[in-house]
């Protein structure tokens, strides 16, 4: 049997024969008294509780708590899982709870040099998210209940720019959180389409009783991109954006999700790229404006119009609050 087959089977031993002498192990197992040492030092290096009694009535047992837990997990591993969970709960997971429980548990399965390290590890480790809304993690567990469940839900969703809140029922197909915010990729039955909504802008839900039928292969991510992103695709169908500035400016635009994404020619103090029309009128002046005159514009026109407007929209806004 393989190394893994004896470990485990070390494991299984222990766990319905409560203590058993390296001896008796080896012979169950077929294998060396040295061995069954060796096996013995990988499980208890592994996080493994094993105790050892000394004495003529003594061997190896498994700490109580221990019999409860089906894995177990080296150093690494238990460092990657608090570090995910701490991403996790501080970006607003919804069952962040849960989470919080389970590892908990996984430090209660330890021994105290594996502890130890877990410990070490996390105390370093922080994560800066924005404040995440109680009523935010409540809607988000129901959300994710609906898409598990393929369950249609009724949402009362609060549009950008509109004064009023709508009426929505939807199917939604996932969940995607993206640059410290969630949404919900669903089907909208008012629009006839799958649409994205933003979760802190849904003011209540309801889950209904209808079940629906998600698309095969959907993936609530790719659509998602996809909505956000130019098509490259279709470089004859999008307008050039091209942008003059010092090098390292222009090194920290192309790092930009929506630049880099449009990036198609970098010379030293230019850069070429390929954006879609509505994305010129939605996004790329706000995400220009605080580069301020360290970028000008070359083309198009109609970008250097729309910054050049905001900017006067900017300037007669706070002119007017300065004279009150």
């Amino acid at each position: 049997m393989s190394k893994m087959v004896n470990m485990l089977s070390i494991l299984w031993l222990l766990k319905t024969r409560k203590q058993l002498t390296a001896k008796e192990l080896a012979e169950e197992l077929e294998i060396s008294i040295r061995t069954v040492y060796r096996y013995i030092d990988a499980l208890c290096a592994s996080g493994v509780p094993i105790i050892s009694d000394a004495g003529h009535n003594g061997g190896y047992s498994l700490l109580n708590e221990f019999t409860k837990a089906p894995l177990f997990f080296n150093p690494d591993e238990q460092k990657a899982l608090v570090h995910a969970a701490k991403f996790a709960i501080d970006a607003g997971y919804p069952f962040s709870e849960t989470l919080d429980e389970a590892i908990s548990k996984l430090k209660m399965y330890t021994n105290e040099e594996q502890l130890n390290h877990i410990n070490n590890h996390l105390r370093g480790f922080e994560v800066i998210h924005p404040t995440v809304a109680p009523s935010l993690k409540s809607i988000l567990q129901d959300l994710e209940m609906a898409v598990a469940d393929s369950y249609s839900v009724n949402i009362v969703y609060h549009k950008e720019r509109e004064i009023e809140p709508q009426s929505r029922y939807i199917d939604p197909y996932g969940i995607v959180y993206w640059k410290s915010k969630w949404y919900t990729v669903a089907y909208c039955h008012l629009r006839k389409e799958v649409r994205s909504f933003r979760i802190d802008r849904i003011q209540s839900l309801s889950k209904t009783d209808q079940k629906f039928d998600r698309p095969f292969g959907f993936s609530a991510r790719s659509y998602f991109l996809k909505d956000l992103l130019p098509d490259s695709n279709q470089l004859d169908k999008l307008v050039s954006v091209r942008i003059e500035g010092n090098a390292h400016v222009l090194d920290d635009l192309c790092q930009h999700w929506l630049f880099n994404h449009a990036l198609i020619e970098r010379k030293n103090n230019q850069a070429l790229f390929k954006v879609d029309k509505e994305s010129i009128h939605r996004f790329v002046p706000y995400f220009l404006l605080p580069y301020g005159k360290s970028l000008t514009i070359l083309e198009p026109t109609l970008l250097q119009e729309k910054l050049a407007t905001i900017s006067f929209e900017l300037f007669k806004h706070y002119q007017n609050t300065s004279l009150h």
